[in-house]
């Protein structure tokens, strides 16, 4: 029996049952792809983070994936944090590489992260079918090649209103569907549907606002923006719009240790 240290941790949170949750895993070495696939599948998270020591980087301190229960991911920003809250010890800042989006960098800042991700640019394109599965009356579609699509909808009680039709969407493929409105109590506000990914709606989406934060900056004509996730759990972020890269800030909140067992 192998004991791999489990830590759960709720991402882009000021306290427990809010914000979203990830399981990280620390590893001596990589295991097989399916090992690892498994193990997301059995903690049913919106994501799993897998992290192993490179010491002969000298850009990066640990190697990062992330794995939904069903299929890895390029990106995953809430996992990333978490894995920084789990791995910064009395650092000020840990480094990940990662195979699709870089060096990523997780900073203390008193109480809470920062997190240093690429700035996505979007562009205008009809999207009929997602539209439709989506539900609502979006007034613009963009998207990103990647299978990123993004619907602004006129206010915040829309985004909150929309009831998507999972099948359907699941069908057209691993597609992250970003819904976004002007926020009520915060600058904006979004949901996220990745059902193509295993994952009905995520809680707080890192990666997604490395696409709304540059699609609303220039909209409110500051780089600068608080944002509210508005899923059942809830999550805020600070967005800044930094060059080509998006810094988000959060908390997070340890909530389960242990041991998963193989």
């Amino acid at each position: 029996m192998t004991r791999l240290p489990f830590t759960q941790v709720d991402a882009f949170a000021d306290a427990p049952f809010a914000g979203n949750p990830a399981a990280v895993i620390p590893l001596g070495r990589w295991l097989e792809d399916a090992t690892l696939q498994a193990v997301a599948a059995e903690n049913n998270l919106s994501e799993t983070a897998f992290t192993v020591p490179t010491p002969d980087d000298p850009e990066a301190d640990y190697a990062l994936r992330w794995f939904t229960p069903s299929v890895e991911v390029k990106l995953c920003g809430h996992a990333t944090l978490a894995s920084g809250h789990v791995l910064m010890g009395s650092r000020t800042a840990v480094r990940f590489s990662t195979r699709h989006a870089g060096v990523l960098t997780v900073s203390r800042e008193r109480e809470a992260y920062t997190l240093s991700l690429p700035a996505w640019q979007m562009e205008p394109r009809d999207l009929p079918d997602l539209a439709a599965g989506l539900g609502g009356t979006p007034v613009e579609s963009h998207w990103r090649e990647g299978g990123y699509s993004l619907f602004l909808y006129p206010d915040a009680a829309s985004v909150r209103a929309l009831s998507p039709d999972f099948a359907r969407l699941r069908s057209l493929g691993d597609i992250m569907l970003i819904a976004t409105a002007p926020g009520d109590d915060s600058d904006i506000v979004s949901r996220v549907f990745v059902p193509g990914a295993g994952v009905d709606e995520d809680p707080v989406t890192g990666s997604a606002h490395c696409l709304l934060t540059p699609f609303w900056a220039r909209r409110l004509g500051r780089n600068r923006i608080s944002a509210f996730q508005a899923s059942a759990r809830g999550g805020r972020l600070g967005c800044l719009l930094d060059g080509d890269r998006v810094i988000l800030s959060g908390a997070c909140r340890t909530v389960i240790e242990g041991s998963f067992l193989l």
